[in-house]
């Protein structure tokens, strides 16, 4: 899994957050936006796990119980 930092939106499939990421959106505020889907907050405070519905990307919260 990948941490989220400064990448290209939508290129990686699985990254690894944290409570201070939320809240969450993908593209996440460290990707690029100008190549990307539109911004979508995602809930992932009660699953700790959701999938984009653009790019299916999936989002890990590490800090869920």
């Amino acid at each position: 899994m990948n941490k989220i930092s400064e990448n290209e939106a939508c290129t990686k499939h699985r990254y690894e957050v944290t409570v201070a990421d939320l809240p969450l959106s993908c593209p996440t505020k460290f990707m690029r936006v100008w190549d990307a889907h539109p911004r979508v907050y995602l809930p992932i405070e009660e699953a700790g796990r959701v999938v984009c519905p653009y790019c299916d990307a999936e989002f890990i919260l590490l800090e869920h119980e």
